[in-house]
C-alpha cells in the first residue's frame, strides 16, 4: 500500500499570486476611462481574432474583453446617471 503525498506548497502560494494578480489587474481596470477601456477592448478582441491562440490564452483573452466591456458600460451608466441629475437640477 503506497501513500499519497501531499500537494506542494508552491501550488498554493502560485494560486495566491495569481489571485492577488488578477485582483490588482481588476483594480487597474476599474480606474480606466471610457476611452482606455473601450481602447483595451478592441485590441483584446483583434488578439481574439488571431488565428493562433491556445485554448488557455483564448480563456484569459475572453475574461480579459469581459472585463473592459463591463468597465465601459459601468462608466456609460454612470455617465447617463449623471445626465439625468443635470436635468433635474435644471428644471
Amino acid at each position: 500500500m503506497t501513500e499519497s503525498k501531499p500537494q506542494p506548497k508552491r501550488r498554493k502560494t502560485a494560486s495566491k499570486s495569481k489571485a492577488a494578480e488578477a485582483e490588482q489587474w481588476q483594480k487597474e481596470v476599474d480606474q480606466l476611462s471610457y476611452q482606455e477601456a473601450n481602447t483595451a477592448l478592441e485590441l483584446t478582441l483583434a488578439k481574439l481574432q488571431s488565428a493562433e491562440l491556445e485554448v488557455e490564452e483564448m480563456a484569459g483573452l475572453y475574461r480579459r474583453a469581459e472585463a473592459y466591456a463591463a468597465r465601459c458600460q459601468v462608466v456609460l451608466e454612470q455617465v447617463a446617471q449623471e445626465v439625468v441629475e443635470w436635468e433635474a437640477l435644471s428644471s
